[in-house]
């Protein structure tokens, strides 16, 4: 069995008071689940007192993106060891809104990704395909291509340190959801890739989350779904009693 990550992206939400009394909240909202992780993937500004306030809790904070080198004159980014000492210990990698607004590409996907496992941090690789590409049936070979190129040079130890978030471009903060089969199928799809690239074993251990307008009410339904091992939650993220309810998910 295959356990459960539920993460909530904050994005670009929050000023510092909101983002400690929300901690507070959710602490004790969440006390005694123990058999999920959670992950808050706030602003990096308040990564360090976030991972304090959480500290005794069963929730993990991450980082939304950081560089692939360890120092130097890169103005504006962030190193491993940066978000280390601060208490991160997940990393987001290749969100849609990292390819679509700051050229994030597959070649720069996987320079991340092997800094981020050389570092012995988690990361939680985004993939997925943009309306237009879902209308002309692309959705397989996009997310193929994405997938081989993010994961090229990784080894069956390091791909074991994985998951992967399948994110529909076209149902990110639309209101429109992939529904429960259709989310199925894709990461069915991806399921069988990572076992062509890795070997079954290793596939099969690999962690699927879906992102794309999770809610509450969808959650439940969503994980009900036989490759679908948790959830990267945007929007209800920021809502503790919202977030609280997707992390306590009723089993089918």
């Amino acid at each position: 069995m295959r356990r459960p990550i539920l993460g909530g992206n904050w994005k670009m939400n929050k000023d510092l008071g909101q983002a400690l009394a929300y901690a507070s909240a959710f602490k004790e909202a969440v006390l005694g689940v123990d058999d999920a992780d959670i992950v808050i993937f706030p602003p990096s500004v308040y990564i360090e007192k976030l991972s304090e306030a959480f500290k005794g809790s069963p929730v993990a904070t991450g980082v939304q993106n950081l560089f692939w080198e360890e120092k130097g004159a890169f103005t504006g980014e962030l190193s491993t060891s940066m978000v280390k000492s601060v208490g991160a210990t997940y990393v987001l990698i290749g969100h849609s809104e990292r390819r679509q607004y700051f050229s994030e590409t597959n070649e720069t996907v996987n320079k991340r990704l092997k800094a981020v496992l050389k570092a012995g941090l988690i990361p939680m690789l985004c993939v997925g395909e943009r309306l237009e590409e879902r209308e002309a049936n692309e959705t397989f070979s996009v997310i193929e291509k994405q997938l081989k190129e993010g994961l090229a040079g990784l080894s069956k130890d390091d791909a074991k340190k994985l998951t992967v978030a399948y994110e529909p471009v076209w149902a990110i903060g639309t209101g429109k959801t992939a529904t429960p089969a259709i989310a199925q199928e894709v990461h069915g799809h991806i399921r069988g890739l990572l076992n062509s690239l890795f070997g079954k074993e290793i596939g099969e251990s690999i962690r699927l989350a879906y992102g794309g307008s999770v809610t509450q009410e969808n959650i439940d339904n969503l994980m009900a779904e036989k490759d679908i091992d948790g959830a990267l939650v945007g929007g209800a993220s920021l809502d503790p009693v919202s977030f609280e309810r997707i992390v306590r998910f009723r089993r089918k």
